[in-house]
């Protein structure tokens, strides 16, 4: 099939959010689906004048630059107003080439206001996944407006994708038919996420856990800090957020350190802020654990990638880290925002090296089986193959008629 990807502000090629998560799940989906034998293209917004209109990404794939709005950085926030743009010239790309695609699968709320508005001028399915409801963000990266926009989203488009029971679960409550959802799990690259290969040194005699994502409040990094004073010895270092020159300068960073201040840990606690890409495998394989600890969330893709590479999960019980971490077998998980209970989990699980073993046994065979790009893929494809052929009997009853 010939495949449009939306994704106007997470290009695949950026590497300007290392620790985004977007981005990469445009970029290896569209890789593995490339290798199943699809053509894809990824649309994304230029925010550079100096892009090329189109750029080959690798076998199978290529990444268009779309111009709409000014070629240069914008926050998502601020990409509403330029949809309009971004539709008008989708939709002259679709009608007045030779490259009309058969399915068009939205990523991110406003790319998916973009591809429904030119995908129904000529006539194609579009499929949506949301990656994050703005009813699951504070109300800075949110809003009323955007809520309505994602509901009415998912009554028009022909399938919504979730990547996990519980957002699916969010997608209902928010309005959109039960009957317009599928769930597909996430992939992980179980070929760059191994147990093999370098690690970032460390202190072999010093217990490391790691996070990883973007430095807000609701991933709970500051209830790790605090039960960090049940862990004497150990080190908790975070991977994400600005670049290290700029960290000094980021208000949640500053805040995680006077938090560590606080409680007497600062001399355990490092921020390493963000890292490229490349290098983070071998930040999973430095840590004897890796702890996730939101307060809500939907979808987590450190604990995959950190499972991928054999290291246990602790996670907090809420949303996807739910689906992905099995208690008791590739980890634990405990009540968010309840330092002490986190604390507790993490002591036994550093002191207790066998159960350690065990944990990173079943959590590599889990990330590899469940979920390889290989199955997600194919799971993705039978959802395009079911739109695309509903679309063409619709267009063929109409034709009758």
């Amino acid at each position: 099939m010939r495949i449009a990807m939306i994704s106007e502000h997470a290009s695949p090629l950026t590497t300007r959010d290392t620790t985004g998560v977007q981005h990469r799940h445009v970029a290896e989906l569209s890789a593995a689906l490339a290798e199943l034998g699809h053509e894809v293209r990824v649309y994304t917004r230029r925010d550079d004048p100096h892009l090329p209109a189109m750029v080959r990404m690798s076998e199978g794939v290529s990444v268009v630059h779309v111009p709409a709005g000014p070629a240069l950085h914008l926050p998502p926030e601020q990409l509403l107003s330029h949809m309009g743009d971004f539709a008008q010239w989708l939709r002259t790309e679709w009608r007045d080439t030779d490259w009309l695609p058969e399915v068009a699968h939205a990523h991110f709320w406003t790319s998916g206001l973009a591809a429904v508005t030119a995908a129904r001028q000529v006539g194609i399915p579009v499929v949506q996944s949301f990656h994050e409801l703005g009813a699951f963000v504070e109300s800075a990266e949110g809003g009323p407006s955007r809520a309505g926009y994602e509901r009415a989203l998912g009554r028009a488009v022909d399938r919504v994708v979730a990547q996990t029971q519980n957002e699916a679960r969010g997608l209902v409550r928010i309005g959109v038919p039960r009957t317009q959802l599928t769930v597909v799990p996430a992939g992980v690259d179980s070929e760059r996420f191994t147990p093999d290969g370098p690690a970032v040194d460390r202190d072999p005699e010093r217990p490391r856990i790691l996070s990883v994502g973007r430095l807000v409040e609701r991933k709970g990094y500051g209830d790790v800090i605090q039960a960090m004073r049940y862990l004497p010895g150990a080190e908790y270092v975070v991977v994400g957020g600005p670049s290290a020159a700029q960290l000094a300068a980021d208000p949640q960073a500053r805040k995680l350190r006077a938090l560590a201040e606080h409680y007497q840990v600062a001399d355990r606690v490092r921020l390493v802020g963000g890292v490229p890409s490349a290098d983070m495998p071998r930040w999973y394989r430095s840590a004897d654990l890796l702890v996730a600890a939101p307060w809500q969330e939907q979808f987590e893709l450190a604990p995959l990638e950190a499972m991928a590479c054999g290291v246990p999960v602790i996670g907090t019980s809420v949303g996807g880290i739910n689906e992905t971490v099995v208690d008791g077998l590739t980890g634990d998980l405990v009540p968010a925002r309840d330092p002490r209970a986190l604390g507790g989990a993490l002591r036994r699980l550093v002191n207790d090296k066998v159960r350690r073993f065990a944990y990173a046994t079943a959590a590599l065979d889990r990330a590899r089986q469940a979920y390889s790009w290989k199955r997600v893929a194919a799971q993705v494809g039978s959802v395009y193959a079911a739109v695309s052929g509903r679309k063409s009997s619709e267009t063929g009853a109409e034709a009758t008629v």
